[in-house]
């Protein structure tokens, strides 16, 4: 029997949006999270999401209970949470070379810095920009970004 390698799916925040809110992605996201393998998340990700969560909560577009069933999905979902800072020089080599938000700039060097560790790694984003730096960065998608 062949040893097959289990995926290994880095989440930036676009995706788990997808996973919590209901969007174009949705059903991708939920499918995504069904497969086998290991599912990273950063706590860069995880603060994303939370302040949505508690902004929509404040503002009373979603009921406390919702709320709080968000967060507990966000804690026990099917991710290992990664403590991981990316090497500045990482950043500023990446910085140079792709138009990118503070956020997806981040999401691209920790993903990097992991391939190194997990050459099997891929990435699940719905952002364009991020899709396209990260295909060329040689970094393989879960997902083609329309």
């Amino acid at each position: 029997m062949m040893n097959e390698r289990l995926a290994v799916i880095y989440w930036d925040s676009t995706a788990l949006f997808s996973y919590l809110f209901k969007d174009r992605y949705s059903d991708i996201a939920q499918e995504k999270a069904r497969q086998r393998g290991v599912h990273l998340v950063t706590t860069l990700a995880i603060a994303e999401v939370c302040t949505v969560i508690s902004r929509v909560q404040r503002e009373q577009m979603v009921s406390d209970l919702l709320a709080h069933s968000l967060f507990d999905i966000l804690e026990y979902g099917p991710w290992s949470k990664l403590n991981i800072v990316p090497d500045t020089m990482s950043l500023r080599e990446l910085a140079g070379k792709w138009t990118l938000r503070g956020t997806e700039l981040w999401h691209l060097a920790t993903a990097k810095t992991l391939q190194k560790e997990f050459p099997e790694l891929m990435i699940l984003t719905f952002d364009r920009e991020l899709a396209r730096a990260s295909k060329g960065e040689e970094l393989k998608l879960c997902v083609t970004v329309q």
